[in-house]
């Protein structure tokens, strides 16, 4: 079952949902547009290893736009700050994105109950294509838990995503025991 926009509402009112800036022009009937934050990053090695700490470089998206080109990872992140205390956010791409043949994320597009931060957006295109900080990217889904949660992600010691700021972030498998 996905929540309703009125439920979004209720939940936002309850304090079970945060989104922020937030604005009643975004929600759809059962989503909310997320939108592309300012800052991009690729990975300074060609070659990533899933055991080491592999560094990105940020960058400012300009005014005048960015073109992105295959081949070439980006990490982004929405503009907006979310909290999910009793739901489980999905992040998915808007068909208006998939249709400039943009992709959001190639795994990561369910988030925990308890996850608080800007979403990392993990892009790739098919062609190049120009985008625009604040254009929409993507929209969230918030789906409802079935029984009690024993530990948040936000409570978790361990929880290497949590409180993201508003910069994309960097894979953290490197912390990983493999």
């Amino acid at each position: 079952m996905i929540l309703s926009d009125i439920r979004i509402l209720e939940e936002m009112e309850k304090g079970t949902i945060k989104i922020s800036p937030f604005s009643r022009n975004c929600l759809g009937s059962n989503s909310y547009d997320v939108h592309l934050g300012s800052t991009l990053a690729t990975y300074k090695n060609h070659i990533l290893d899933a055991k080491q700490h592999n560094t990105i470089e940020y960058f400012e998206i300009p005014d005048e736009g960015f073109v992105l080109y295959p081949h070439i990872f980006y990490l982004g992140v929405t503009a907006e700050y979310t909290e999910t205390h009793a739901h489980v956010p999905f992040l998915e791409g808007k068909s208006s994105t998939g249709r400039l043949g943009i992709d959001i994320h190639a795994t990561a597009g369910k988030g925990d109950v308890g996850f608080c931060g800007n979403w990392t957006l993990e892009i790739s295109v098919k062609q190049p294509v120009k985008i625009y900080k604040g254009m929409p990217i993507g929209q969230l889904i918030y789906f409802p838990v079935e029984g009690d949660i024993a530990i948040k992600y936000n409570q978790k010691a361990n929880a290497k995503y949590s409180h993201q700021p508003n910069k994309p972030i960097e894979s953290m498998m490197w912390k990983n025991q493999f």
